[in-house]
């Protein structure tokens, strides 16, 4: 399979892009179907603002997507990398790998070692885990396009660390062409 495209169509953010990927789409003697994401463009950045006006980031993606199933219901997790490297500074000049371990005007070993600055302080870009369901509703076999819906559950940006992730539910259309 190449030029495989996802379409956000509509965002639902838990209160409490279009990428091109490209891998293997099998198709088993008894339906079932396995496609493995192994190459392109598998992630857009994507900010949503709520009706109240926050606004919450979070990177579109099916990084390492392993989707198994019927046509008409297949799906798999996916890794969901942190939105901001471990070099990415913060305001104040923290960050992961790079930058002060406290804000500035904190002294080391002082108040900012104190549990409630301690998320803010300490940068954490660990991955997280995504789900997301594919269905084929029409195919057109004389050119090899495959169309679909899918449903995409996963967290939004934590800031490092220092933000309880939101749950992210995106719906869209899919498209793909088999070689």
């Amino acid at each position: 399979m190449k030029k495989f495209c996802l379409e956000l169509t509509s965002f639902t953010v838990k209160a409490e892009g279009v990428a091109k990927n490209k891998g293997p789409f099998d198709v088993s003697s008894d339906g079932t179907v396995k496609f493995v994401e192994k190459d392109g463009i598998d992630y857009a950045a994507v900010t949503v603002q709520l009706p109240g006006g926050e606004r919450v980031p979070f990177l579109f993606t099916i990084k390492q997507l392993v989707a198994a199933g019927k046509p008409e219901n297949f799906g798999g997790e996916f890794l969901v990398p942190s939105y901001r490297g471990s070099s990415f500074l913060d305001p104040k000049g923290r960050g992961g790998s790079t930058g002060y371990e406290n804000a500035v005007a904190l002294p080391a070993g002082g108040r900012g070692d104190e549990e409630e600055l301690k998320k803010e302080n300490l940068k954490d870009t660990s991955s997280s885990t995504g789900k997301i369901t594919l269905s084929v509703t029409k195919s057109k076999p004389q050119s090899g396009e495959v169309i679909g819906l899918f449903e995409s559950i996963q967290p939004s940006d934590t800031d490092l660390g220092a933000k309880t992730p939101k749950d992210v539910k995106i719906r869209g259309v899919w498209y793909a062409q088999l070689e």
